[in-house]
């Protein structure tokens, strides 16, 4: 980052191209060259979801389980554009109905999948294989939120089967502030005129094209970028055993949280990401934050930006969640238990 901010103009080109060639290599996109770099995974999703080429009554598949960035630019194409939006029922450990998209998709009309590859709440990873095979094969597109599987799963997001894929540096990727990305496969059409700037392009304006272009979607934060790149290089770098070190962290949590019988574990069983979510009894939400803080723990308590998951999951006030990266040990866990057990429930 630090070369990035002193780096000489004529310098910039050179930087940018080294760090998408390498984000692109993190994200495992088998056509770099359709990976647009954005400020948050939330401008990714509003121009990705917005700008496909919608009809009235089209439908769009989410799981009950979306983040905010999600749920609001789907939102609107019901609201302005005579969308109809469906969400997969959620069950503890079925984070989606397969069955019931699977009916939708039956009736022609789904244009669109798009769903979270993990609950930002529960950590419940979704089986996006399965998701991805099932929209192919009825003509739909996938739509993939990485925020929260980007650099926490084995799998690259480019290798599930996604037509889109969209995600943020700042989470798993252990990136800065100020980054994300928008990747479409080359089959993936979009409505958006781009804009053509270079000199000499062949016409008199901008030329309309399917796929936004970087003047659609502002300046890229290049040193952001580049730091992106440095924390994915170092990702790559670990062991096996390190990169999967949070997934096992997080599994001890979740089953000796569960122990506790003034603690309740949201989700269900089967895949997760680092993130486990709970409701402690005796611990209400505004003073959730403080008590871990005095033993040295960063937790966050709160809706989490996600009211539709919270609605699926019963805890329509919110909840705490705790996660785990890949510097974190076991006594990192044994700390949180301890803060856990120093709770005495009314």
């Amino acid at each position: 980052m630090r070369a990035a901010l002193l780096a000489e103009p004529g310098d910039h080109a050179a930087l940018f191209a080294d760090a998408h060639r390498t984000i692109a290599r993190a994200i495992g996109l088998g056509a770099p060259d359709r990976l647009l770099l954005t400020s948050s995974c939330t401008q990714a999703l509003s121009i990705a979801i917005g700008d496909l080429p919608w009809q009235a009554g089209d439908v769009v598949i989410t799981s009950s389980l979306e983040h905010h960035a999600l749920a609001r630019p789907v939102s609107k194409l019901v609201h302005e554009r005579g969308v109809v939006h469906e969400r997969a029922p959620y069950a503890p450990g079925r984070p989606f109905d397969l069955e019931f998209a699977a009916r939708l998709l039956c009736g022609g009309r789904v244009r669109l999948v798009a769903v979270t590859g993990a609950c930002n709440v529960t950590g419940e990873v979704l089986p996006l294989a399965t998701i991805a095979d099932l929209a192919h094969r009825h003509d739909a597109l996938l739509l993939l939120d990485a925020a929260q599987t980007a650099g926490t799963l084995p799998d690259a997001p480019g290798t599930t089967g996604a037509d889109v894929v969209v995600f943020a540096g700042h989470k798993g990727l252990q990136g800065p502030l100020g980054i994300g990305g928008l990747w479409a496969a080359p089959h993936v059409r979009f409505t958006c005129p781009a804009a053509v700037c270079e000199i000499g392009s062949g016409g008199p304006g901008p030329a309309l094209a399917p796929f936004p272009g970087f003047c659609d979607v502002g300046s890229v934060n290049l040193p952001a970028a580049a730091g992106l790149a440095v924390s994915a290089e170092w990702l790559r770098s670990l062991p096996p055993a390190d990169r999967s070190r949070p997934l096992r962290l997080a599994a001890r949590l979740h089953t000796e949280a569960a122990g506790r019988p003034h603690c309740r574990v949201l989700g269900g069983d089967g895949e997760h990401t680092g993130t486990r979510s709970f409701v402690i009894d005796g611990l209400p939400l505004e003073r959730a934050e403080a008590h871990f803080a005095a033993r040295g723990i960063v937790v966050r308590a709160g809706s989490h930006c996600a009211p539709m998951a919270l609605d699926a999951l019963g805890v329509p006030r919110g909840c705490l969640r705790i996660g785990f990266g890949p510097t974190n040990r076991d006594d990192d866990v044994d700390a949180v238990l301890a803060a856990i057990d120093a709770v005495r429930p009314a």
